[in-house]
């Protein structure tokens, strides 16, 4: 389900962008660069092409929205936690507050890390 309303939102995304493209504006739109003047005026008539467009524009506009509503509560129950980035990593911080940080040396005898010998054996001193 969610796939699917996924998929039908893209596509009225890509209707609505091309429809209010085609709409003629003050400089004529896209609608002009396509024969839109003319050929859209003998199609839909005189006034036919802005109204069919601006009814093709609320609907999917009205889709658009109806869309996206339902996909936020299609998402809603899949977050799990409902914590923001900057908690997460706030309750990282306080877990271990010393982690991060990078080793100092303090010129001491005792080892930062443990060091791993080769074990010497009877065999390996003799050679």
């Amino acid at each position: 389900m969610h796939t699917f309303a996924l998929f039908l939102y893209i596509i009225v995304c890509f209707g609505l962008t091309i429809v209010i493209l085609l709409q003629s504006s003050k400089g004529g739109g896209l609608a002009g660069a396509f024969g839109g003047g003319g050929g859209m005026g003998a199609v839909f008539g005189g006034r036919g092409a802005a109204t069919f467009l601006s009814r093709v524009t609320t609907v999917l506009a009205t889709a658009f929205l109806l869309i996206a509503l339902a996909l936020s509560f299609l998402n809603e129950g899949s977050l799990g936690e409902k914590k923001g980035l900057v908690e997460q990593q706030g309750e990282k911080a306080s877990a271990l507050p010393g982690a991060g940080l990078p080793v100092v040396p303090t010129g001491d005898e005792q080892e930062l890390l443990p060091i791993q010998n080769a074990p010497t054996t009877a065999d390996s001193t003799a050679r």
